[in-house]
């Protein structure tokens, strides 16, 4: 009887392990990453592409990794940066976190910045490392067409096929920047006094200081001023890094002693140059609820803004509080996104469940499918263009 009863337990143990083998057999082939039959192709007959830079301080690792996901596509490349007050061991994290994603391992398509450099949001720095952001991401990826940068306090308000769908028919050199040259109070309070920016020659960030005296307006070039936030044609930046004239090194030295001069930089630059300065669409295509007159940042965006932020036709919405419920409603009623999975879009093949990310196995991934945002957010840009095509001098 105990002989029989321990043949019968062997029997039921080695039937339960076979079973349990099946179930995680069928459960990897189902999750597990495919190799990629298609590869990511560039040009004027394929979508465009873009090169994001997605940058925060401290804390922000998961703020930056979330927004990766929301903003995630193989055609894309991406740059993150935890700036240099955040711990090596945050940005350790960050890069684990990456491993986790099968279209991030297998593309190969997002980098962290290992050693980034020292930055003040109110200094010339900011722009210095927004310019070498725009130089690694050249030099890792020919292929990407505009380039965005977001901060950790950003969110999309479209998917990337969306995006894409939309940008198709935009002209490549187009550059969505949001300027004027009527300063008002700036002159005298933003462009006339002159700061140090100690980030560039101090190991620890410290604040900028201000001079007790102000110096005139340039009359060599114009000043234009406007939104920090950009959209910028790879042949425009091109030009800023390494241009055959001398204008944006000049306004770049210029600059380093004003304060906030990424509402500038590149403003003035563009408007400056008789090769670029019909190119610049008047916005910088994000939805920002600010006070009146403006403060130094706009209110942090929630529940109570859904609506309106979801009808009004921008790409990118911001600010907002860390893991604020309305980022999930975006999520969810926008981009079809779940917790700690890329944006699907059409490269997506893999069956969507609670256990399975559809993202998890991909088909052509230069194929698009634009879902309902689309429509606003290309209603918005065929009015921007209306308005361009209208203007002789986009720059007044």
């Amino acid at each position: 009887m105990g002989a029989e009863k321990k043949w019968l337990f062997t029997l039921f143990s080695t039937t339960f392990l076979s079973i349990l083998l099946l179930l995680l057999y069928s459960i990897s082939a189902f999750s597990s990453p495919r190799p990629f039959p298609s590869l990511v192709q560039h040009g004027l007959h394929y979508p465009p592409a873009f090169g994001y830079y997605i940058y925060g301080g401290r804390g922000d690792k998961d703020r930056i990794f979330r927004l990766l996901l929301a903003v995630y596509h193989p055609r894309n490349r991406y740059l993150l940066q935890l700036g240099a007050d955040a711990s090596d061991e945050e940005r350790y994290r960050l890069a684990l976190a990456l491993k986790s994603v099968p279209a991030v391992r297998s593309f190969g398509n997002v980098d962290v910045v290992g050693k980034p450099d020292r930055f003040s949001y109110m200094g010339s720095t900011h722009i210095a490392a927004t310019l070498h952001a725009a130089a690694v991401l050249m030099k890792l990826d020919h292929g990407w067409d505009w380039f965005i940068a977001l901060s950790a306090l950003d969110y999309p308000l479209v998917t990337q096929d969306d995006l894409s769908h939309v940008f198709s028919s935009v002209r490549r050199d187009l550059n969505f920047i949001d300027h004027t040259s009527d300063l008002g109070w700036k002159e005298g309070q933003r462009i006339q006094p002159i700061v140090v920016d100690p980030g560039l020659y101090l190991a620890r960030r410290t604040q900028i200081f201000q001079a007790t005296e102000k110096r005139q307006m340039p009359d060599a070039f114009k000043v234009f001023t406007g939104s920090q936030w950009v959209v910028l044609s790879r042949s425009f930046l091109e030009f800023c890094l390494f241009g055959w004239d001398n204008l944006p090194r000049t306004l770049l030295m210029y600059f380093n002693n004003v304060m906030l001069a990424e509402e500038s930089y590149f403003h003035s630059v563009i408007c400056n140059s008789p090769e670029f300065k019909n190119t610049t669409v008047n916005s910088d295509l994000r939805y920002m609820i600010w006070d009146s007159p403006p403060k130094m940042e706009p209110h942090f965006l929630n529940i109570t803004d859904y609506d309106q932020m979801a009808q009004s036709g921008a790409a990118f919405a911001r600010q907002f509080q860390k893991d604020d419920p309305v980022l999930d409603m975006v999520d969810e009623m926008i981009l079809n996104r779940g917790r700690n999975r890329a944006a699907p879009g059409a490269w997506c093949t893999g069956r969507k469940s609670w256990w399975v990310d559809p993202c998890s196995q991909w088909g052509d991934v230069n194929v698009l499918k634009p879902g309902p945002q689309a429509k606003k957010f290309e209603e918005t840009i065929t009015n921007l263009l209306d308005d361009w095509n209208s203007q002789s001098n986009q720059c007044t």
